[in-house]
């Protein structure tokens, strides 16, 4: 019997099919990088059901397309949702450095975090923004291609606090059902140990008290900015504390709203709901301010915000000093101030 021989041609078609699986399935950085001359932005959101955050990110995507007609320069924004894990995140982050980003903007889930983003994206040489979401001093200052663009806490918890101090000075008949003078509360809280938690309850607060009213906090519980879970927190102390509640205070408007949906349960005549504030002035609640079921909010200017993240894109992509296109404060920072809304000047931030 003639001994088997092998085949150069099917063994170099092997080889070949080899070569090409390979290529298939091993990660490539060059496969996905652009070969045209677009911006490209990675943007990863802490998680698209805050109704703040979804805002921010339509409004980005809004103005990229704007800017986009204006100069002629092609924006593409590859959006990811985090989904609060930061363990996912890290894993975006990874993918938008490999498909050759040229500037990531990242809405931190975990604060703690924000050194390996840096050192990831410092690694790589691509410019980091974070953005809403603030890490820590020392993170940001880690590499001089950082920034961060959001809003001061402790000012839109003391101009909170201002609306309710306010409020009960000039209508203290309505607001002070118990006659006392003491400013009965409930506090509803963002995620627990948050920076902006903390910070706005203990400047809402602040301004309260600074405005010579004594305060009795009633409760006070983390629902993590979320509209459902305050909902069942608020169930619970009506059923606990009923009328007492004089004032119900919220980190964000998404957890006031949870509020008025307790309340509306209940069947209670609105002019015999507690005074309700919130932070973000989102659109739902500044309907609910339009129907006197809020009484105001907080300004957060998320639109502002986009601007002032594609403006510093767009300057860090073309090599220009970030300073001539937005407004840094010590090299770092671009801060957004907020603004009180109520009934009263309420036009001016609802959209026609």
């Amino acid at each position: 019997m003639r001994p088997k021989t092998k085949s150069c041609c099917s063994q170099s078609l092997l080889n070949a099919l080899i070569l090409a699986l390979t290529l298939v399935f091993l990660p490539s950085c060059g496969a996905d990088t652009p070969q045209d001359d677009s911006l490209r932005i990675g943007v990863a959101l802490y998680t698209q059901d805050d109704t703040f955050i979804s805002a921010l990110a339509q409004s980005l995507e809004q103005l990229a397309q704007e800017e986009e007609s204006r100069i002629g320069q092609k924006i593409t924004l590859l959006i990811s949702d985090s989904r609060s894990n930061q363990t996912t995140q890290m894993g975006q982050v990874d993918r938008f450095l490999a498909r050759g980003c040229d500037v990531l903007c990242v809405n931190i889930v975990d604060r703690t975090a924000a050194a390996v983003i840096v050192d990831k994206a410092e690694a790589e040489g691509v410019p980091l923004i974070f953005f809403n979401r603030q890490p820590v001093d020392e993170d940001i200052q880690r590499w001089n291609q950082t920034f961060y663009v959001g809003a001061s806490a402790q000012e839109s918890g003391a101009l909170q606090g201002q609306l309710v101090l306010d409020a009960w000075q000039s209508d203290p008949v309505r607001w002070d059902r118990s006659g006392d003078g003491v400013l009965q509360y409930v506090m509803l809280e963002g995620e627990p140990g948050h920076q902006d938690s903390l910070l706005r309850t203990e400047y809402t607060i602040q301004a309260i008290t600074d405005g010579g009213v004594e305060v009795e906090r009633l409760a006070r519980d983390t629902a993590n900015w979320n509209r459902a879970q305050s909902a069942a927190r608020m169930t619970h102390w009506l059923e606990e504390f009923g009328e007492q509640i004089e004032v119900i205070l919220s980190n964000n408007d998404d957890m006031a709203l949870g509020a008025i949906d307790a309340l509306s349960e209940t069947g209670r005549a609105l002019e015999d709901w507690p005074l309700i504030v919130g932070i973000d002035a989102t659109a739902p609640a500044l309907e609910a301010v339009a129907a006197g079921q809020l009484y105001g909010t907080v300004h957060n200017d998320e639109r502002g915000q986009a601007q002032a993240m594609l403006n510093l894109s767009l300057a860090l992509y073309a090599g220009e000093d970030p300073g001539g296109a937005v407004d840094l404060e010590d090299d770092h920072y671009i801060w957004l101030p907020y603004r009180q809304v109520t009934q009263d000047n309420l036009s001016a931030f609802r959209t026609p």
